[in-house]
C-alpha cells in the first residue's frame, strides 16, 4: 500500500538549520539563493525497516520528471545538475531526507520522494519555494520582461526560459502582490508561476482595466500555457557578485561591449542582475549600458534632472541595432 502525503515545502535556510512554518494540513519552507537546505522524507512508525530503494526526482511543469538522486543500500547516484550538491541526510534508519547545498534559482519547484521497502511504500511531494515568499517585505525584485521581439511573445515554456535567461525565475503572486503594495504600476500582462496571467496597477486609467475601476492586481486568469503568449513577470532574490558599469573611452556595439567585460575578467550582465543591484544595492547610474539580451537599460535609485526625475526605476532604452556604436556597458563578476 502506498501512502501519498502532499506538502509544500518552504525554508529558511542557512547551513542545515531548517525552520519550517505549518500553514494548516500543509508545510511551506522557504529557502535563499546559495543556502543549503533539507527536503523531509522519512517512513513514521517503525522502529527499523529495510529499504531496497530511495528514488528523489524533480516534477516539472511539462509534466516530465527530472532524476535528483537514487539510493540503494550502499550505491547512491545524483544526477545532471545536482551531482556533487545533493546527499541523503540518513539521521536514522527511516530517514530519506535529501540535503541540497548550494541552492540554485532553478532549484525551486517540486520534488517527490519515493521510499520503496516492499511492505509499506511511501511517496512525499515537496515544494521548495523562494523565500521571498514568505511575507511583503520579501529581499527581492520583481521584474517585468519581455523580448526582442515585442511584447506578447511568451508561452509559459518560453516565459519559463526568459527569466532563466536572465537570472531570475517566474515570480509568484504573493511576490507581484508585495511589489503592488510597494508601488508597481505596469499595464502589460504577464505569466506567473501558476499559469495565470496578471498586472499590477497602482493608478487606474482607461488603457488598463478603466480609470474607474480601483487599484490591484489584474487578472486574466489561467491561461493556455501552450498557445497563449503574453510577457512574463520575474523575480530574482539576490546578486552573488559585483555588478558594476565598464569605463571605456569610447562608446561601444554589442559584441565589443561582451568582449570588454571579458576583458575585465567578467560576463556582461544580465537583466535580472540590474535590477537586483538597483533594487537591492541601491546602484545608480545615469549612462545607457547593453545587456546581455541585447536590450540597453540604466538604473536610477536618485530621481534628478536627465535622470528619471520622476521616479526610481530601472530604465529601458530598448532593443537596438547591435551594430550601434552609442552605449556603454554593464558586466558582471561572479562571486567564486
Amino acid at each position: 500500500m502506498i501512502a501519498l502525503f502532499s506538502l509544500t515545502l518552504v525554508v529558511f535556510a542557512s547551513s542545515l538549520q531548517v525552520k519550517a512554518q505549518d500553514i494548516g494540513s500543509r508545510i511551506k519552507v522557504y529557502a535563499n539563493r546559495g543556502d543549503n537546505i533539507t527536503l523531509p522524507c522519512r517512513l513514521e512508525g517503525q522502529s527499523s525497516m529495510f529499504v531496497n530503494r530511495i528514488k528523489w526526482t524533480k516534477l516539472e511543469d511539462n509534466s516530465t520528471k527530472t532524476d535528483v538522486l537514487i539510493s540503494m543500500g550502499f550505491h547512491k547516484r545524483t544526477y545532471g545538475n545536482f551531482q556533487n550538491r545533493v546527499y541523503l541526510l540518513e539521521v536514522d534508519d527511516n530517514d530519506a531526507t535529501l540535503v541540497i547545498t548550494n541552492l540554485e534559482l532553478n532549484d525551486y519547484g517540486t520534488y517527490r520522494c519515493e521510499i520503496i521497502n516492499g511492505m509499506n511504500d511511501k511517496i512525499v511531494e515537496v515544494d521548495l519555494e523562494l523565500q521571498g515568499e514568505v511575507s511583503l517585505s520579501f529581499t527581492g525584485v520583481v521584474f517585468p520582461y519581455s523580448p526582442r521581439l515585442g511584447r506578447y511573445n511568451l508561452n509559459f515554456q518560453d516565459a519559463e526560459a526568459a527569466c532563466l535567461e536572465q537570472d531570475a525565475v517566474v515570480a509568484s503572486f504573493e511576490q507581484l502582490y508585495g511589489e503592488w503594495r510597494n508601488g508597481m504600476d505596469w499595464c502589460n500582462a504577464g505569466w506567473l508561476n501558476d499559469g495565470t496571467v496578471q498586472y499590477p496597477i497602482t493608478k487606474p486609467r482607461e488603457p488598463c482595466g478603466g480609470a474607474r475601476t480601483s487599484a490591484g492586481l489584474r487578472t486574466y486568469g489561467r491561461q493556455d500555457k501552450s498557445n497563449s503568449r503574453y510577457d512574463v513577470f520575474c523575480f530574482t532574490a539576490s546578486i552573488r557578485g559585483r555588478f558594476y558599469y565598464l569605463i571605456q573611452p569610447k562608446r561601444l556595439n554589442f559584441d565589443e561591449a561582451v568582449d570588454a567585460c571579458k576583458r575585465d575578467g567578467a560576463e556582461i550582465a544580465k537583466v535580472g542582475h540590474i535590477y537586483a543591484a538597483w533594487k537591492l544595492l541601491g546602484y545608480d547610474h545615469c549612462d545607457a549600458g547593453w545587456l546581455a539580451d541585447g536590450s540597453v537599460r540604466y538604473p536610477i535609485s536618485r530621481p534628478r534632472k536627465n535622470c528619471s526625475p520622476t521616479e526610481a526605476a530601472v530604465r529601458f532604452v530598448g532593443f537596438p541595432d547591435k551594430k550601434q556604436k552609442l552605449y556603454g556597458v554593464y558586466c558582471y563578476k561572479p562571486q567564486l
